[in-house]
């Protein structure tokens, strides 16, 4: 097969503007502020996403597509730093040394042959892991779609594909949950064969305690993106969005959308025993927000529901975003809108997750911009025991996902991203107060160089 053409970078909605990839590495301290930084905050956010290492060829679908950039931005005793690093795969590493793209996108059926990428490389799809970043055990992650992630050192450098010492050697999800109770890390992975999808236990002290066990009742190859965590239950969404890696090769795509199927839940005892299925109409869901046990035996998943996942279905309706509460019973699944409108990535502080939580944050829309997918101009943030609405707008901006930073002394604590300045595309990390979000941030930390609009990140407070 022959080598397929660039793509049109210049003309691509998530190749150009805040999308544009980041090819410069800096290390920059004595960051500028506008505001005043809070006293009662120290430690460091990270933030992944796609960016590709070089113009890409064949085909490029965000946000699946594009290698891993991390960027840090650290709150020290001896100032304030920003650092960001490629994710330096096998691929990443061929390609720095060709000069240029050897891999496709994923929705292309070119694999670059052994005279290009060498007999390891040749025929092997590109890994990406581009789509979160946490810590567990002392160790630092940058995380794929179902893959083993990679560990980073202390300078962002990348030190190793990581197995858990060949426990897990077909990967773990990009979204696991950690529960602050246990220390325990529970993990899932979708394959295109049976057993279709399995999950894992990953010990407060980084060993698997709990080796890929199959989901039973799984029956066919689906993308799942997230899961939720409760004291009980790993919680997984199966939606109907079903694999066929070989229609690649007959010019089709190889995700399906399946709407007649239903979406199905299951329940996964953390004690190993039966899961637990129900079946409710068909939604999509990329993101969930936590989920928790009631004292009843019911479980609570608060999530973003779409319609079906766009550009993976070829639907005519209009796609809508809400934020749901599933409330899941012996009896069957209700669910009911918290809230609507556009919106994605919900975050809520995580020293709760397994527990009962309150705000529910999220990106979303001011209506005063046309953004393209994936772009968010506002966030908001949902009083789920009372309804209750706060929304920052700043259609200047494109900012990302909010991620809860905790306040060292006990206070309301405060959110934290990274927004981009659509008109000159300077970019700062911005930090607003908990207890009046709405009103804006505190403090800006302007960064030496764009940060592409991009996927997750993290919290790191410092001990």
């Amino acid at each position: 097969m022959n080598r397929p053409p660039p793509v049109d970078t210049a003309h691509h909605p998530h190749l150009s503007g805040v999308f544009a990839p980041q090819r410069d590495e800096v290390d920059v301290r004595g960051l500028r502020v506008d505001g005043v930084l809070p006293d009662d905050l120290h430690g460091t956010y990270l933030r992944n996403g796609p960016n590709p290492r070089f113009d890409p060829i064949g085909t490029y679908v965000y946000p699946l597509d594009g290698d891993a950039m991390v960027h840090r931005i650290d709150l020290g005793d001896d100032g304030l730093r920003y650092t960001n690093r490629f994710v330096r795969t096998p691929c990443v590493v061929a390609e720095e040394r060709a000069g240029r793209a050897l891999w496709a996108g994923i929705t292309d059926p070119y694999l670059p042959p052994a005279e290009e990428v060498g007999p390891d490389l040749a025929g092997t799809i590109r890994e990406l892991p581009d789509i979160n970043v946490i810590r567990h055990a002392g160790s630092l992650f940058a995380l794929a779609e179902s893959a083993p992630p990679y560990t980073l050192g202390s300078d962002l450098e990348t030190l190793a594909r990581d197995t858990f010492d060949g426990a897990l050697p077909v990967g773990i999800t990009a979204h696991p949950k950690v529960d602050p109770a246990t220390g325990e890390m529970v993990v899932f992975c979708y394959v295109f064969e049976a057993p279709y999808l399995t999950w894992a236990v990953i010990a407060a002290d980084g060993t698997v305690t709990r080796e890929p066990t199959p989901v039973d009742g799984a029956d066919r190859p689906l993308m799942i993106h997230d899961m939720a965590l409760t004291s009980r239950y790993a919680v997984l969404v199966l939606a109907p969005l079903v694999f066929d890696p070989s229609a690649l090769f007959s010019g089709g795509s190889p995700l399906t959308w399946h709407p007649d199927s239903g979406t199905r839940i299951a329940l996964i005892p953390r004690d190993g025993g039966p899961v637990r299925w129900h079946t409710t109409d068909t939604f999509w869901m990329w993101h969930t927000a936590n989920a928790f046990d009631r004292d009843d035996g019911a479980v609570v998943l608060d999530y973003v529901e779409w319609t079906y996942p766009g550009g993976f279905a070829e639907v005519d309706e209009p796609n809508r975003s809400t934020l749901q509460r599933a409330v899941i019973t012996d009896t069957g699944v209700t669910r009911a809108p918290s809230a609507d409108g556009a919106m994605e990535f919900p975050r809520i502080d995580d020293r709760a997750v397994t527990g009962r939580h309150r705000t529910v944050a999220t990106i979303g829309r001011s209506g005063t911009a046309d953004l393209v997918a994936g772009d968010a101009d506002a966030l908001r943030w949902f009083d789920v025991d009372n309804g209750a609405e706060t929304t920052w707008r700043a259609p200047e901006l494109s900012v990302g996902e909010p991620c809860f930073l905790p306040s060292s002394s006990g206070g309301a604590g405060y959110w934290g991203t990274f927004a981009t300045d659509r008109a000159d595309l300077t970019s700062r990390f911005v930090i607003l107060p908990a207890d009046d979000p709405g009103a804006g941030p505190v403090a800006q930390i302007h960064v030496p160089l764009r940060v592409p609009a991009g996927l997750h990140g993290t919290w790191i407070p410092r001990t």
